[in-house]
Formats: C-alpha cells, structure tokens, sequence
C-alpha cells in the first residue's frame, strides 16, 4: 500500500533516514507501487531481464 506520510512508514526507515530522504524513499516507494501494482507486469518486466530475476 502507498504511504500518504512519511508517519506512515516502517519505524526502520523512519528512525534511520533523514526527513529528505524520507520524502525521497516515499516518493520512490509510490511510484514503484503504483507502476507494479499489476501482478502480470511485474513477471513481464523480469523476464526481460534474466540478470534482474537472480536479484
């Protein structure tokens, strides 16, 4: 699920990250999200990329 706040988030990130960079991991954490919230993407998209599947 998406974080409307940076209060949303794992207490990991919150107690090691910076607010910056708070901003930027759910900023970047949404995007991704909302790009592979289709589950038949997500499988296209690594195999496409063999290397990537290992990682």
């Amino acid at each position: 699920m998406p974080y409307d706040d940076n209060s949303d988030m794992p207490d990991s990130v919150r107690d090691n990250l910076p607010d910056h960079a708070q901003d930027i991991y759910r900023e970047a954490y949404n995007s991704a999200y909302q790009e592979y919230s289709d589950s038949s993407d997500r499988r296209g998209n690594a195999s496409r990329f063999p290397g990537c599947a290992r990682c």
